[in-house]
């Protein structure tokens, strides 16, 4: 599983597996009922603690990402896609609230944010 850990990042490294394993499972790369390594594997692979990946799980667990089972392990969940995209919608309200305030604090106008959300939408992947 390709899950980069940065040690100079602000954020929790439990909170950056659940980021990259929630933004793998929102882009498909991750598919229902595909089985995610095992805690004291992934914890070995990034040379972690496996309570920090037990907490990574548990987050996922809590977030209805992933479903763990007793000697199964855990496996990712099915996904309601209208649940998904209001998650997503609510986290780009977020950022944009904090891109528009950075706006103004910088006296750029509503017309140059529009032309340049439209330069990065038409960029992006």
């Amino acid at each position: 599983m390709d899950i980069i850990i940065s040690n100079s990042s602000g954020e929790a490294i439990y909170q950056q597996i659940v980021n990259q394993i929630k933004d793998m499972i929102l882009t498909g790369k991750l598919q229902e009922g595909e089985a995610l390594p095992s805690m004291r594997l992934l914890a070995k692979e990034l040379r972690i603690s496996v309570i920090t990946t037990k907490r990574a799980y548990e987050e996922l667990e809590k977030l209805g990402f992933i479903e763990s089972y007793v000697g199964k392990g855990s496996l990712v969940k099915g996904q309601n896609t209208e649940l998904l995209r209001e998650t997503n919608l609510r986290e780009m309200e977020q950022l944009l609230t904090e891109a528009c305030a950075k706006a103004k604090l910088c006296n750029v106008s509503l017309k140059e944010m529009a032309e340049l959300l439209t330069v990065l939408y038409d960029s992006a992947d």
